[in-house]
């Protein structure tokens, strides 16, 4: 996160050093998957988590930062692009807690209105931001992000 002065922009992405180590863990599963011999199925298994490591860090590296808080905008970067919003298309922005391996996880869910007057839900969780969503969550209450009503947890 960075949060340099005070009127500035705020963002929040995947830490670049996950990055760093999905891109490693990528290319080790490739160097395993051409040494192993003899075994052509455990191969192709090896080579498609490698694949699957790589394509996961490029998109987490595309779609950073993925969050970023300005005086005036929310600014949400996906794959194809940043999205711009305004406060007249923040219908809601909540803490929800989701069970995730035998637990309950904080997201930001946040409905956003499009410019095509169609709805998008944007979930942002602990990978997306790089820190704890209730961090984050806080930060856009106190600037005024949150709608009213949203603010409690």
């Amino acid at each position: 996160m960075d949060n340099s002065s005070p009127g500035s922009a705020r963002t929040w992405g995947t830490p670049p050093a996950l990055l760093a180590v999905l891109v490693i863990g990528g290319v080790v599963l490739l160097v395993a998957a051409a040494l192993t011999r003899g075994d052509t199925a455990g191969q192709l298994l090896i080579g498609l988590a490698a694949l699957c490591a790589l394509g996961l860090a490029a998109v987490g590296a595309r779609r950073r930062p993925q969050l970023t808080l300005t005086d005036d905008a929310l600014h949400i970067k996906g794959i194809r692009g940043v999205r711009r919003y305004t406060r007249g298309d923040v219908d809601t922005v909540r803490l929800v807690p989701y069970p995730r391996l035998g637990r309950r996880v904080p997201m930001i869910e946040m409905d956003l209105r499009e410019p095509d007057a169609s709805e998008r839900l944007v979930i942002l969780g602990r990978w997306d931001l790089g820190t704890d969503p209730r961090t984050v969550f806080d930060e856009l209450d106190a600037a005024g992000w949150v709608p009213e009503g949203f603010s409690s947890r």
